[in-house]
């Protein structure tokens, strides 16, 4: 008996032998992560200030859109630790964005559509807004996509109709009424979320639904076409070329709504990544510079995969008429400019200009101006009151 306790006894003294040493040989996650340690010191003034330091907030868009990959595309690219941590948040649409921005308290940045703060000091919700704004850089293009029974080939041939326009926190419904009333159209508009809405579409209770957002939008790629439906025209109008772009789309983008070999000419609206008019004495405007800083440099990788495609079509110098761009943005590229040479020519790919090219065999369409005056668009939340 006493002789197998013995080789138990020894035997426990092996194994612990073993285990300490196996623990000396790994890698203890305390040591490499900032966020257990963080956890380790729970009541640390330091350590709260050093998580919050270099934090910035993004307010990006709905579940499913664009604006959300690109918020988790920033993240993932830019986040270093305590040096800089990306925190996208999901949005509830360009309008709810721009009220984030102003107000929510802890949000740095967001994605928001440019004809949205149009529309807002146009109907005289908020007056001169876009002092309040800077931009960082406008990013991509986004497409109107209109989702109809084949029987509609074009836009205007939905005058009268019932139209989901997404719901009222969001910039679809915006540039769907502008453009509806600058070609003085009319049309029972409707706020429903996008994937009710087509349901709706299928079962005759609405006739279209129109989406404004970069290409292939979720949402629309995942529509389920049982052969009824497809993507309408919508013709780069005159009235339409002082704030929107022509654009068009392919079965490559969607081979759901386009047939092979066929495309859908639509108009375009630039998203933009903006912030507050902070002062450059803040400390908010000082993690702005952190974040453009980083971006900025690390610009190149977002437009290689596994990012969104997307990517390609920005032009970090483009200039955004009508806004104020950050100056720490403006600074960073000047700077780049004058030691790296051209520096828009550097991070301009072909793509950022290919939804402007015209196709070949058809004729060059006119150039867009920035001299018309649009026409006040409706009001939704009057009319959904």
């Amino acid at each position: 008996m006493r002789r197998l306790v013995g080789l138990v006894f020894a035997s426990l003294v092996m194994l612990s032998g073993l285990a300490a040493r196996a623990e000396d040989k790994a890698l203890d996650p305390a040591k490499v992560s900032d966020s257990l340690k963080a956890i380790f010191q729970v009541g640390s003034t330091e350590t709260k200030q050093a998580l919050n330091a270099n934090t910035v907030t993004l307010i990006s868009g709905t579940i499913g859109g664009t604006y959300v990959q690109f918020g988790a595309d920033l993240a993932s690219v830019l986040d270093n630790g305590n040096d800089l941590r990306i925190l996208p948040i999901v949005g509830r649409g360009s309008v709810q964005s721009v009220a984030d921005i102003l107000f929510l308290q802890g949000v740095d940045l967001g994605i928001v559509r440019a004809d949205t703060l149009d529309y807002l000091e146009k109907k005289g919700f908020a007056r001169g807004i876009k002092k309040q704004f800077a931009y960082v850089t406008k990013l991509y293009n986004e497409e109107m996509q209109v989702i109809a029974p084949k029987q509609y080939q074009n836009l205007k041939d939905l005058a009268g109709r019932t139209i989901s326009v997404d719901l009222p926190d969001g910039g679809t419904f915006v540039t769907a009424l502008t453009v509806f009333e600058r070609l003085g159209l009319k049309a029972n508009f409707v706020y429903v979320e996008q994937r009710i809405a087509m349901e709706k579409l299928k079962t005759g209770e609405i006739d279209a639904v129109i989406v404004v957002g970069g290409k292939p939008y979720k949402s629309v790629s995942n529509f389920v076409n049982d052969g009824r439906f497809h993507l309408v025209t919508v013709d780069y109008d005159r009235p339409l070329q002082g704030d929107y772009l022509p654009a068009n789309m392919s079965a490559k983008d969607y081979p759901n709504l386009i047939a092979a070999g066929e495309t859908v000419d639509t108009i375009a609206v630039p998203a933009v990544l903006a912030a507050y008019n902070w002062s450059p004495t803040t400390d908010r405007y000082r993690k702005l510079s952190l974040f453009v800083d980083a971006f900025f440099s690390k610009f190149p990788t977002f437009q290689n995969p596994p990012f969104h495609p997307k990517w390609k079509e920005v032009s970090l110098s483009a200039p955004l008429p009508g806004w104020q761009r950050l100056p720490a943005a403006t600074a960073w590229l000047k700077e780049h400019a004058t030691t790296q040479g051209r520096y828009d020519e550097l991070l301009n790919p072909p793509a950022a200009t290919a939804s402007r090219a015209v196709p070949i065999g058809q004729a060059p369409r006119p150039q867009a101006r920035t001299n018309v005056a649009p026409r006040p668009p409706r009001d939704p939340i009057q009319q959904a009151q």
